[in-house]
């Protein structure tokens, strides 16, 4: 099972492994705090497409596109995700204030597709 999360949102037991998804470490979140299990930083929005989205919900529908296209490269660590997925919980952590229109909301999109 998949689950989406803040990192800024206190960890639970029912987080299962949690995997921070973001290319940059989060603004104020101590790293020994985090209590992350490991950070995918490669299967992140490159700098570019980073930036050029902005977290600009007009972007949205363009982002999820390019986003989806870099992601075709990344095809083992979406695999490593499905398979995590299926064995137990995994909870892609990500910054953004938005919960509708960031990354891993995509990434979600494209490891449960079959």
């Amino acid at each position: 099972m998949l689950k989406l999360k803040r990192i800024y949102d206190p960890p639970s037991k029912g987080d299962g492994k949690r995997i921070l998804v973001d290319r940059l470490w989060p603004r104020g979140v101590k790293k020994e705090e985090a209590r992350i299990d490991e950070w995918l930083k490669d299967i992140a929005p490159s700098d570019e497409l980073r930036k050029w989205f902005s977290h600009d919900p007009s972007k949205w529908e363009e982002f999820k596109r390019r986003y989806k296209a870099e992601l075709k490269d990344q095809g083992e660590l979406i695999e490593r995700l499905r398979a995590e997925a299926k064995r137990g919980t995994v909870t892609l952590l990500y910054a953004a204030k938005d919960k509708e229109h960031n990354n891993a909301v995509v990434l979600k999109e494209v490891v449960e597709k079959i």
